[in-house]
């Protein structure tokens, strides 16, 4: 089931793609807006946390939250994370971690990619609509998948663990127009090799797929 902050993103977002938020304009105090929105004031941060990493809005502080969809944003012109954890840090982190559990997923003969086509499918669906917060809700659940799949408990968990970071290092390659689909097109990549049961093929998928992402948001790191 979704948070209460993703449903407030959603609702947002929808307010913005309908034009009663239009790009330039600041959106309510976030007093008002957390009563429109029937949510606590703290569920709506997470929210616009969310949507300022996704390209929606930008906050400006002493001034306010503005609609900024549509602009893109610059490579290297990244939000703060709201958990103060660098951006390179968590790339470089799941570079670490992930490979490594795709690499387990496809080495598996008692794995297959149905569960991972089904998110697919949905992330896919989500990026015809443009509804960036569910595309990124499905990447999240993809990597989610991936971690449990391995048949580590200690991958999931740690996963787990910095979901919230994780997340926000997911959501910020959205924010990119041009490269929405790229993201769905690398996720495919993984999934064909571990439905060929190919670790070499799934582990190389999942660091250039980690690589590109953290390239369209303007961050380079060092591949341990």
């Amino acid at each position: 089931m979704p948070s209460l902050s993703n449903v407030a993103a959603q609702n947002l977002q929808r307010l913005i793609a309908d034009g009663t938020y239009a790009p330039g304009v600041a959106l309510p105090s976030q007093r008002d807006l957390a009563e429109t929105l029937g949510i606590s004031r703290t569920s709506l941060r997470e929210a616009i946390s969310m949507l300022e990493a996704l390209g929606f809005v930008r906050s400006h502080a002493g001034k306010g939250v503005f609609v900024t969809a549509g602009k893109g944003r610059d490579a290297g012109d990244i939000p703060a994370n709201p958990l103060g954890m660098r951006p390179e840090a968590i790339f470089q982190f799941r570079f670490v971690l992930e490979p490594a559990a795709a690499s387990m997923v496809a080495a598996n003969p008692q794995n297959n990619s149905s569960e991972l086509q089904e998110i697919q499918s949905n992330l896919e669906a989500a990026l015809h609509s443009m509804d960036l917060v569910t595309a990124a809700e499905c990447d999240m659940t993809f990597h989610h998948c991936i971690a449990r799949l391995s048949g580590n408990e200690a991958f999931a968990s740690v996963l787990k663990q910095y979901e919230t970071q994780v997340a926000y290092s997911l959501q910020l390659p959205f924010a990119n127009p041009q490269g929405i689909w790229d993201t769905a097109d690398e996720h495919l990549a993984v999934i064909n090799a571990i439905n060929q049961h190919d670790p070499a093929t799934a582990r190389q998928a999942m660091q250039t797929h980690l690589l590109r992402a953290a390239s369209r948001v303007g961050i380079h790191f060092y591949q341990p």
